[in-house]
């Protein structure tokens, strides 16, 4: 499903962060390591997903590693349309193909199922003080192709205290939704095409220092350049009378509609073909008596006008039991909306050149809670992971009391998000 992609970016990330955590410890003779995990990630009453992540390492005497990578991961569940919440029944056609009817008052959904496949290689070769690292990647579902090619350069100064990374990658994906490309903002026209391109280049520098034999400190700055399609096709835009509307609230969100409509129209959502990304990211590492202490930061702004803060607190304490840990994880997530973000248009006022009611767009924040919890089995090699997180999402909805809005229903309603992850790492 092309609106999942996002959400599949994110949760290989995660999925592949244990699986990759022993990479790091290099192996002064040469050896193979074997990591793998498998994700279940749940949205209450919304989309479920399940990953296996499966990835051989060769490590070399010299520090050396070549690697393979394969990811599957199968998706189901129910996404939200961009409709507004009516006082009328809703039928929206799914990924698949298939329809679904939204019951009065309740936030109209649209199942879906999928399934992804990804093939990631690649490796790196220490050269002195200099750390070449490449990678390829390649990924398909029903409606999405991806293939990219990445690399970075690690310098060493002298001493090994210091060390600047500069990298860059490019991805070539095609877009091929179900049913061809729609027109945008309009309700049922299709441009005739089955397919549009999208290219995403990236760079990145970065910057490491160690500043004494408890504090590690660094700093990056990435951009990424999003050219072509970039239009989620299965959203919608709903229209609605501006007769069964109020006058609407002034902040900030003065677009949106009151969702206690007798009727609406449904369009197909349209944005830019252009976006820049850029992020600044600062991480903090410091060692306390017993335990670890991992901070970071990150700001980020587009050309789109969202802008976003994260701040992630992990602290990893050694257990008494012998190879064991345990690593406690709080997360604070808060975005703006983006500049053509809307709950609605209105009938009668001009069409705008983009419009999206894609709630990833809109005004978010999350809170998330976990914990990952490690140990070395007595009767099995090698270690064991496992992570569960707790996250809370909500957004900002009309607070004015001129939106009308039915009693007890949200336009933009909290969602709780459940991850558990567990990771195997062997060394042999």
């Amino acid at each position: 499903m092309v609106g999942a992609s996002p959400l599949r970016r994110r949760l290989s990330a995660a999925a592949c962060m244990l699986a990759t955590a022993g990479i790091a410890r290099t192996a002064r003779a040469q050896s193979w390591q074997l990591d793998g995990s498998a994700l279940v990630y749940g949205e209450k009453a919304r989309t479920n997903v399940v990953e296996p992540v499966a990835r051989i390492t060769r490590l070399f005497g010299n520090g050396a590693n070549l690697y393979s990578q394969l990811t599957f991961d199968s998706m189901t569940g129910a996404t939200p349309t961009g409709a507004v919440v009516t006082r009328t029944t809703q039928t929206t056609t799914s990924a698949s193909g298939t329809t679904h009817t939204n019951t009065v008052g309740t936030l109209p959904t649209s199942p879906f199922s999928d399934n992804r496949f990804a093939l990631d290689l690649g490796g790196a070769m220490p050269l002195g003080l200099v750390t070449p690292q490449t990678a390829i990647h390649l990924s398909h579902e029903k409606d999405y192709q991806s293939a990219g090619i990445s690399g970075s350069l690690g310098i060493d100064a002298p001493g090994h205290l210091t060390t600047l990374t500069v990298g860059g990658g490019y991805n070539r994906d095609e877009v091929n939704p179900i049913g061809g490309i729609p027109v945008g903002l309009t309700s049922s026209d299709v441009t005739g095409e089955s397919s549009r391109p999208k290219d995403v280049t990236t760079a990145i520098a970065g910057l490491s220092r160690v500043l004494s034999r408890r504090l590690l400190v660094g700093a990056n700055f990435s951009v990424m350049h999003e050219t072509g399609y970039l239009t989620e096709p299965y959203k919608v835009v709903s229209i609605v009378d501006p007769n069964a509307t109020p006058s609407l609230g002034d902040d900030g969100l003065a677009n949106a509609p009151t969702s206690t409509l007798a009727s609406e129209t449904l369009i197909h959502e349209n944005r830019p073909s252009e976006r820049w990304r850029r992020n600044v990211y600062t991480t903090g590492v410091y060692h306390l008596t017993a335990d670890i202490v991992y901070l970071s930061y990150r700001y980020y702004w587009d050309d789109w006008n969202i802008q976003s803060h994260t701040m992630d607190v992990k602290v990893r304490h050694d257990l008494p039991e012998q190879h064991a840990w345990i690593q406690p994880h709080i997360r604070f997530y808060t975005q703006t909306q983006a500049r053509f973000f809307t709950f609605g248009l209105l009938t009668g006022e001009p069409i705008p050149e983009f419009a999206s009611s894609d709630q990833r767009l809109g005004p978010l924040r999350t809170a998330t809670l976990g914990a990952t919890y490690g140990f070395r089995p007595s009767d099995v090699p090698g270690e064991l992971t496992i992570r569960a997180e707790y996250l809370h999402q909500w957004g900002k909805t009309p607070s004015s009391s001129d939106v009308a809005q039915p009693d007890g229903v949200d336009l933009f309603p909290p969602l709780d998000i459940g991850t558990l992850l567990v990771g195997y790492s062997l060394q042999f």
